[in-house]
């Protein structure tokens, strides 16, 4: 999907050629799940797979937008008309940017916009974090806002947190901004530190394997909200601002003070030791032991099934399958209740994974899933 190809579609619908061509990629996340709106660590890398944007100005205070992934045609609102919770389909992401960025007081007049996509939907991978930090990028390239990837993330977060009314951190749009070829992003979500750690397997002769189960999530579903009040009524019974302020050390105290609060307990329990295994990652990666950050995603992996319970039988299935036939680690990744796993193992064995997955889901009468590498690639870019 090339920016010319893009670019000619726009020419078709609008009429004229676009001002310019951004993309915009999804991730996929080594550690660190549900820490993000906790303030703690996270470990993403952008995937190859991205969104692109064809986009111009308007002047007359009109978006329109059209996606070749979404049935139908060129969808118009009106700038003034744009209010959260007033739009329930895929224009909310795009449209929610905007009216992100008029409210943090930047003057955008209307645009018009193509969008095509190959980050798969509901997997997991942030597909919609594209879809906003792109749209994003665009608008602040073409009304001289300036703005550092960093604040657009923030403002994407923002979109979807109010417009659309998903309670996501600000992980992903952060990721999809922010991360560099070649590196996974260590990200302090509080202070929003960044630190780029190079992340190379196939020159170790390794793999990262990203299992998409086809069981769609939704994050602005009930589940996921559920997830992150517990969290919040725990960093208040313990009288914290956010769980990332409970010390690994002290976890066992922290649990205590809790009482028979057991559904917190589990919560906090999975935030803190979340904490600890982005940080033992990122250690071993310095220390360039690679392959034992396997184990240290498989403990992520049974803390989100055990802990904080979202799971599901095929993302189990993904895990169990892959440590019986040699992978080194497995995990879910991203919100849950569905979407992906990913799988470390030596590259030799690849090959045999996928096959013993594969016939894993047959035998379960499973949707077949969809197995592809992840390859750390660039963040948000302007193509053309």
């Amino acid at each position: 999907m090339g920016a010319q190809q893009v670019a000619d579609r726009f020419a078709e619908l609008y009429g004229a050629a676009p001002e310019g061509v951004w993309a915009a990629p999804g991730r996929v996340n080594l550690i660190g799940e549900h820490t993000d709106y906790n303030d703690g660590f996270v470990m993403p890398f952008a995937l190859p797979h991205q969104a692109v944007a064809a986009v111009s100005r308007r002047t007359d205070g009109v978006l329109r937008l059209h996606s070749d992934d979404i049935g139908g045609g060129v969808v118009q609102l009106g700038l003034a008309d744009l209010a959260p919770g007033t739009d329930r389909e895929w224009t909310a992401y795009p449209a929610g940017v905007v009216w992100a960025l008029r409210e943090a007081g930047h003057e955008i007049t209307g645009a018009d916009v193509h969008l095509s996509s190959t980050v798969p939907t509901g997997a997991g991978l942030s597909s919609s974090a594209a879809l906003e930090v792109v749209i994003a990028l665009a608008l602040s390239d073409l009304y001289g806002l300036g703005l550092p990837l960093w604040k657009l993330a923030r403002l994407c977060q923002r979109a979807e947190n109010v417009y659309v009314g998903a309670p996501t951190g600000i992980m992903d749009q952060t990721a999809s901004a922010c991360c560099e070829q070649g590196h996974a992003l260590f990200l302090d979500t509080r202070d929003l530190s960044q630190r780029q750690i190079p992340f190379d397997l196939a020159a170790e002769g390794l793999r990262l394997l990203v299992v998409d189960t086809q069981v769609k999530h939704a994050h602005s579903g009930g589940e996921y909200g559920k997830r992150r009040a517990g969290c919040e009524k725990g960093a208040a019974l313990l009288g914290v601002d956010a769980l990332r302020d409970i010390p690994y050390d002290g976890l066992d105290a922290a649990l205590a003070r809790l009482g028979d609060e057991e559904e917190v307990v589990r919560l906090v329990r999975h935030v803190v030791t979340e904490d600890q295994r982005v940080e033992r990652t990122v250690a071993l990666l310095h220390a360039g032991e690679t392959r034992a950050i396997g184990p240290v995603l498989t403990e992520g992996h049974a803390s989100l099934r055990d802990d904080f319970r979202i799971s599901c039988p095929e993302l189990d299935l993904v895990v169990d399958t892959a440590l019986a036939h040699g992978a080194l680690g497995a995990r879910m990744t991203g919100g849950g209740f569905g979407g992906s796993a990913v799988v470390l193992a030596e590259a030799t064995d690849v090959d045999t994974l996928t096959k013993a997955v594969q016939e894993a889901f047959a035998a379960a009468a499973f949707t077949a899933p969809r197995v592809f590498e992840a390859v750390p690639a660039a963040g948000a870019r302007r193509l053309a």
